[in-house]
């Protein structure tokens, strides 16, 4: 069976998704904090399980029966939690169950020493992937686009894109990396260690992404560029939560550092077509 972690999520389910479309329902398991929400994929063959990273206690019977686990990173830092403690447990519940391989859905841009908090937490869940002599793949994502289309929904308005400075992002889309997950989890055929970065096909600074919101919508949009200072001050005055602050920040000061520039084909090899550009995003987002 191959469990996926985290199932209601975005990735997580856009993961089953693509796994109904290439194994049988019963082969696929969904691991999620609340059962009634995936009542759908229920309905459609998948085994739906209870498993909580933030419950240790949980995964076990989450996990039973998985050859194949599919653990999606927790994003428990951004609510003050801590990720790699979670992760350490999910680890040690995957072994004690059997689980024959591990996928992880780690970060381009995994390296102990970078600016952005997550990253250095995905270089550290992979030491101890290596630590747990559990064979296992580190799905090394590139950035989510998430970013770069926030930032362009509120130019739609604002007229301007603001931000600290930045350097230029290989911005990625996430279905195309939960399709790519599922072709290789389907596959079964993954090496074990870091695969290369998984990434769309360019890598783009703000000031480009404001350039092409501007041809695509006929207005002008202004990149304007505000002193990390500043930036924090602006978190601080609209109630974002200080434990986000060294986070959020991290993430241009790791892009001026060139951490995410990285283009790879990988991706387009595993899909078998282009990924997703930022403009075919930001042309969706504008005809939505």
């Amino acid at each position: 069976m191959i469990i996926v972690t985290g199932a209601n999520g975005q990735l997580g389910r856009g993961v089953v998704e693509g796994l109904l479309g290439r194994v049988e329902p019963a082969r696929i398991g969904a691991s999620v904090r609340d059962p009634s929400k995936a009542a759908d994929l229920a309905a459609r063959g998948v085994t739906v399980r209870r498993g909580d990273f933030a419950e240790p206690s949980s995964l076990a019977g989450a996990f039973a029966g998985a050859e194949t686990l599919l653990m999606v990173s927790s994003n428990a830092e951004a609510y003050g939690g801590k990720m790699i403690p979670q992760h350490e447990a999910a680890i040690a519940a995957a072994k004690d169950a059997g689980v024959k391989h591990v996928f992880y859905t780690s970060h381009m841009g995994a390296n102990a020493r970078s600016h952005f908090p997550p990253t250095r937490n995905h270089a550290a869940v992979e030491e101890l992937l290596v630590a747990s002599g559990l064979r296992f793949t580190a799905l090394r994502h590139g950035f989510y686009a998430m970013t770069p289309l926030d930032l362009a929904k509120r130019a739609l308005s604002s007229g301007s894109i603001l931000a600290p400075a930045d350097g230029k992002v290989s911005w990625t889309a996430r279905e195309d990396l939960a399709e790519a997950d599922a072709i290789v989890l389907a596959r079964g055929d993954a090496a074990p260690g870091a695969t290369a970065a998984w990434t769309a096909g360019e890598a783009l600074d703000l000031a480009e992404v404001a350039e092409m919101l501007s041809e695509l919508t006929g207005r002008k949009v202004e990149r304007v560029i505000v002193s990390d200072e500043d930036f924090l001050a602006g978190l601080a005055r609209n109630g974002v939560p200080a434990h986000l602050h060294d986070l959020i920040i991290g993430l241009w000061r790791a892009a001026r550092n060139g951490e995410f520039s990285r283009v790879d084909p990988t991706l387009g090899t595993i899909l078998g077509r282009s990924p997703k550009t930022v403009r075919d995003q930001l042309a969706g987002l504008i005809s939505s």
